[in-house]
């Protein structure tokens, strides 16, 4: 006896291609839906850490507030955050991007650590606006003539940032400059 087996498709060609469409099609939707969770999880966690950004500039902020009213002194402060105060007034030129400025300094933190000195490594010069120094120094470098003494305090954000210098300076700590312009060439 002979059985013979005749395949029939359980779907029409087109319904397979339809069916095959539609599979691909939701493939594609679920990548979307997956990608905008992504990205809407993405911004949740970037709007979150400036959140805390904001709140630990605020409280470092008024940590320095609170240094300078302890100490009674009239800083002015500018919209980065540096605070500043010229102890002595000189009567030379202005400090300018592009020009070297030398310097006699004293850098220490706000619990009274020395961290470092031109009594021990001599004065410094450096390219402002150009040279590898604290994006701060340059700021306040500017505000200066030669001949002027200041005192000067940067902002983590303004100074070493989220890792310090990795010797003497920690991470996210404010630093205070005793500074003096010697020349500018």
């Amino acid at each position: 006896m002979h059985i013979k087996i005749i395949f029939k498709p359980f779907l029409s060609p087109i319904a397979t291609f339809l069916l095959v469409m539609v599979f691909l099609a939701s493939c594609g939707d679920s990548h979307k839906k997956n990608a905008k969770n992504t990205n809407i999880q993405s911004k949740e966690f970037q709007d979150k850490l400036v959140e805390a950004n904001k709140m630990y500039v605020k409280q470092e902020s008024d940590e320095i507030d609170q240094y300078i009213n302890h100490r009674g002194w009239n800083m002015t402060a500018t919209g980065t955050g540096l605070r500043y105060m010229i102890t002595k007034k000189g009567d030379g030129e202005p400090a300018v991007a592009e020009k070297f400025a030398r310097v006699k300094y004293k850098i220490s933190l706000l619990d009274g650590t020395v961290c470092y000195s031109s009594d021990s490594t001599g004065a410094r010069d450096f390219l402002v606006g150009q040279d590898h120094v604290e994006s701060g120094l340059h700021e306040a470098i500017q505000l200066m003539h030669v001949g002027d003494k200041a005192t000067i305090i940067l902002p983590s954000h303004l100074a070493h940032g989220l890792i310090g210098d990795e010797n003497k300076i920690p991470p996210k700590a404010s630093v205070i400059y005793d500074i003096e312009l010697l020349a500018v060439h």
